[in-house]
């Protein structure tokens, strides 16, 4: 266990240096819980595409190393792959399609981790990963044991789940199954994505939607190489209907996409955008001027930066729509 620099493990590109414990298989997996039960606390960190680093964390951190993909099985429906926590999160989307097996590709070029795919429910272009999962290898580090979840088990909801409720400290996921079905069907519940030239007025295929998503998230979406920063920075707001239908009488542009517990989930980066943050800076941060919803890092910005531009972004959707957005990223501290 040793302090290293973390700059290049978060896409926000933030200074941070940590002491960092790289897990690389169940051995190291008892090491972090021994270190934890000796009072460390522990981050698990997976892509660093989802979390906010400050300069020196007081957690000892656990880089996720865990390599592999594999077919573990299959029957008349479907196949159930496993993937390594440690596997790129695109490349196994990549690489599932490379071997015939659909289901993923409206979740192409999200970035982070196989592993920090469950902890947040990914989503996008009307697709979830717990629509495709079939369950979770994980380490529970407080009890020091390996654990095997199924779907309902892992306490799914939107960017939410088991493992990111109980905390940074209670699970090393290890490896992810995913039941994708012989019977592919295309997700195009988003405009987007259905009137997107690579699927407008053909048949659509499982490669055709791959590149309509990632020509989509390329335009819309700017490259963390490029420009730092954590993808989605605040999750779609869920309100009750009754709200939503007050909100769009005064708003009438607002998109509102009904949910099936009978809730109305909200645009955020409309409200950011109407809100006069698309393309402002704080300092050296911003929110880009692409994608209202997307808070970037033009150089030299800290964690204070990025969580005093978030303030602000709150403040003034609150002011203008009594409406709460909430940060999707966590807070390495």
């Amino acid at each position: 266990m040793t302090e290293q620099d973390l700059q290049g493990f978060n896409t926000l590109g933030l200074p941070a240096r940590a002491r960092a414990l790289y897990v690389e298989g169940e051995a190291d997996a008892r090491i972090l819980s021994t270190l934890a039960d000796a009072g460390h606390e522990v981050f698990v960190l997976g892509g660093g595409s989802n979390v906010v680093m400050c300069e020196r964390p007081r957690h000892l951190v656990a880089r996720v190393g865990l390599r592999g993909i594999g077919l573990r099985r299959e029957d008349r429906e479907a196949w159930v792959i496993e993937a390594a926590a440690g596997e790129p999160w695109h490349d196994f989307v990549a690489y599932c399609l490379s071997q015939g097996w659909p289901g993923l590709e409206n979740l192409a070029l999200i970035p982070g981790t196989v592993g920090a795919a469950p902890v947040q429910n990914i989503g996008a272009y009307g697709l979830e990963l717990d629509q495709r999962l079939e369950g979770v290898v994980a380490w529970d580090i407080q009890a020091a044991r390996r654990v095997e979840l199924a779907p309902e088990g892992c306490g799914f909801a939107y960017r939410d789940s088991l493992f990111k409720r109980a905390g940074a400290g209670r699970w090393l996921i290890l490896a992810v199954r995913f039941r994708l079905p012989k019977v592919w069907h295309p997700v195009l519940d988003y405009p987007d994505l259905r009137t997107h030239p690579a699927l407008a007025g053909g048949e659509a295929t499982p490669g055709a939607v791959f590149d309509a998503v990632c020509d989509i998230r390329r335009r819309k979406l700017p490259d963390p190489a490029l420009l730092g920063n954590a993808g989605s920075f605040f999750k779609n707001p869920v309100v009750p209907a009754v709200r939503a239908e007050a909100l769009r009488e005064r708003f009438p542009g607002l998109p509102a996409y009904g949910q099936p517990d009978g809730r109305v989930k909200l645009a955020a980066g409309w409200l950011i955008e109407q809100a006069g943050w698309k393309g402002r800076r704080l300092g050296p941060v911003g929110m880009h001027e692409r994608q209202a919803l997307v808070l970037v890092n033009h150089g030299g910005a800290a964690a204070a930066d990025v969580l005093r531009l978030a303030r602000a972004v709150c403040e003034d959707v609150r002011a203008r729509f009594g409406v709460e957005l909430e940060r999707e990223p966590v807070l390495l501290d």
